[in-house]
């Protein structure tokens, strides 16, 4: 098992976990769109026990019912999210990492969502709406 690493943009805010992403998938969800700036989000999930950040976790923001984010105060960047249906994951923005290389997606969430001019043709699974069922019994090996 590999080191996973990482930062914000700004370097105030450094990620580090032991363990692989129980699973990483795209997200075409209004809300991620409006998180990331872009037109598709991919997420990596990881056990919350499993992941340090340094110096500390800010205070998380929630604009949603059961939904808790952290963003780095500095320069604004997501750090992580966690849902309460979803438990006991944290996700993740792929793009923090070092190793976002390595990290394939599996599936599309909110799917019927996606912008129609976007196309990704992975021959990924793609959920109409959320992949609760599929985030829960997902794992990567990486």
């Amino acid at each position: 098992m590999s080191t996973q690493t990482g930062r914000c943009y700004c370097g105030a805010f450094h990620v580090g976990t032991k363990a692989s992403p129980q699973t990483v998938a795209y997200c075409h969800c209004s809300d991620c769109r409006r998180l990331s700036g872009a037109p598709v989000a991919a997420f990596a999930a990881f056990d919350p026990a499993h992941v340090v950040i340094t110096p500390r976790w800010p205070d998380a923001k929630s604009h949603a019912k059961g939904v808790k984010r952290w963003f780095c105060p500095e320069c604004g960047t997501q750090l992580g999210a966690t849902y309460d249906y979803l438990p006991d994951q944290v996700y993740m923005p792929v793009g923090l990492f070092d190793q976002a290389d390595r990290w394939q997606p599996q599936l599309h969430s909110h799917a019927d969502s996606a912008l129609p001019w976007l196309h990704i043709d992975d021959g990924l699974p793609r959920n109409a709406a959320s992949s609760r069922a599929s985030l829960t019994m997902a794992s990567c090996d990486s």
